[in-house]
């Protein structure tokens, strides 16, 4: 890929539904599409074909968690701090960042009428629909990935979010 100022052209993985009817779920395009997303840096594809859908992501839930706390020095560390600071470290190793998995609009709940997929406090699994992000008109349901207690909701709803955006952080020790 060229850096600078040019811009991203869609990859079209050769062979791939240049066929009619082409089978995108074969093993063997499968495969090819694996080694275009090492080669191009993609972490996730999400592909559709009629009633059938695959989404292939590199990485884990690991890789989109929270980042490592900075260490800060303090030119005369205070002895009575140190088991507070051991207490909120161990806290914050069991919080997870879920964060967006594409660009659109973030939707908390599945109708206006209706009440949101998660509030704070709320248990999930790792199937819990937990909000709805549109993409180009197609409404992507959002699982958790990981099972825990919602702590926070960090996105309001109808907000435009990006990718990477973190949307909800999750306690995974609770």
């Amino acid at each position: 890929m060229k850096s600078g100022g040019d811009k991203e052209k869609p990859v079209k993985p050769a062979g791939l539904g240049d066929e009619a009817g082409a089978d995108v779920f074969n093993m063997k395009q499968l495969r090819r599409l694996i080694r275009l997303m090492e080669a191009h840096d993609l972490s996730e594809v999400d592909l559709r074909q009629g009633d059938e859908k695959v989404k292939l992501r590199r990485g884990g839930v690991a890789a989109s968690g929270p980042a490592p706390a900075p260490v800060v020095y303090q030119g005369h560390p205070a002895a009575a701090s140190a088991p507070a600071a051991a207490t909120k470290a161990a806290e914050s190793a069991n919080i997870v960042t879920i964060k967006a998995p594409m660009v659109g609009t973030f939707y908390c709940r599945p109708n206006p009428e209706s009440e949101p997929f998660v509030k704070v406090g709320q248990r999930v699994s790792a199937d819990t629909v937990i909000c709805i992000i549109e993409a180009m008109k197609v409404f992507n349901e959002i699982p958790a990935e990981i099972s825990g207690q919602i702590v926070a909701v960090l996105a309001d709803d109808l907000q435009a979010v990006d990718f990477d955006r973190p949307l909800f952080k999750i306690d995974t020790s609770a």
